[in-house]
């Protein structure tokens, strides 16, 4: 749920705690909340996470919200989706900041959401055109604010997503977030993936998390704990449609999801195809064919 206590306004920044600033970008919507968190790390020489959509005045915000003397020594990117990378370039030619992230829109998928490339549709909100200037693995150390900043390739809601260790904070992207859970949408979203960087940012401990959107989230392992819940719950309904006869997409989105606005069925029957390429895989349930939205769906 939002957070109604954390209300940053777009453009202003706003200082979440000593060396770390948050200017929110002006792209409120349904599946972005208020809008994007873009992060200034540091004083001085000042680390950029999710510069955000392309947004002129963003940009601007984003510059404004320097102090005098200070200049944007990087800019890290979480994944390649329109509301986090494109204004990424823009500012690394304002600033000549070079751009990090761990690869291009494809980085990172895994091998059966390859071979399912143009065959399960998806696509929405992909930056094709990111290109890092630097690519950073998993595992990889920089320096960001004077402090370690580590790494995490943690793949399911995008193929090249990262997280980022900041001492006892997570820049989770869109990996966890407190208002709502991730949206997976295949071949760019594998829940398979998804779960298993669930599994990996707990076990790093007791971090507050600072998502791609809406409000910090202090317990970071409680909320990873809720969403793992939400998702087997989910998984579970998803198998009692198909015990019931829901065969198609279109039947187990609405079996499932009978309480979600219509607009926002698109995104919900997304989520419902990952979870049946994830059951698919683990034989729980099979394709009629090739895994797709128009196959039909039979218990194991």
């Amino acid at each position: 749920m939002s957070d109604p206590d954390f209300a940053p306004l777009p453009g202003q920044a706003v200082i979440l705690e000593p060396g770390l600033r948050l200017v929110l970008a002006p792209n409120a919507s349904p599946m972005t909340e208020r809008g994007t968190n873009t992060y200034l790390l540091g004083e001085g020489a000042v680390s950029v996470i999710d510069p955000g959509p392309a947004d002129p005045g963003h940009l601007r915000a984003i510059l404004a919200a320097l102090a005098p003397g200070e200049r944007i020594a990087q800019i890290l990117v979480t994944h390649a989706h329109k509301d986090h990378s494109p204004l990424a370039r823009p500012l690394a030619e304002a600033t000549g900041a070079p751009v990090i992230g761990f690869g291009g829109a494809e980085a990172g998928r895994s091998a059966r959401m390859a071979a399912l490339a143009g065959e399960v549709g998806g696509g929405e909100g992909v930056d094709e055109g990111f290109a890092p200037d630097i690519l950073l693995p998993d595992g990889a150390r920089i320096e960001a604010g004077g402090r370690p900043l580590d790494a995490l390739h943690t793949p399911g809601h995008f193929g090249n997503h990262l997280c980022f260790r900041w001492g006892e904070a997570l820049f989770s992207g869109d990996h966890v977030m407190g208002w709502a859970p991730s949206l997976v949408s295949p071949p760019d979203g594998d829940l398979t993936d998804f779960m298993l960087s669930l599994d990996r940012v707990e076990a790093l401990g007791p971090l507050r998390y600072y998502p791609g959107h809406g409000a910090p989230v202090a317990e970071g392992p409680a909320r990873v704990q809720a969403l793992r819940t939400h998702r087997l719950g989910r998984e579970q309904a998803i198998r009692a449609a198909v015990g019931a006869g829901a065969a198609t997409l279109t039947a187990i989105t609405g079996a499932v999801y009978h309480d979600v606005a219509p607009a926002l069925l698109p995104a919900a029957a997304r989520n419902v195809l990952a979870h049946l390429i994830d059951l698919d895989a683990r034989g729980l349930l099979r394709f009629d064919g090739l895994p797709g939205p128009e196959t039909p769906v039979f218990m194991a």
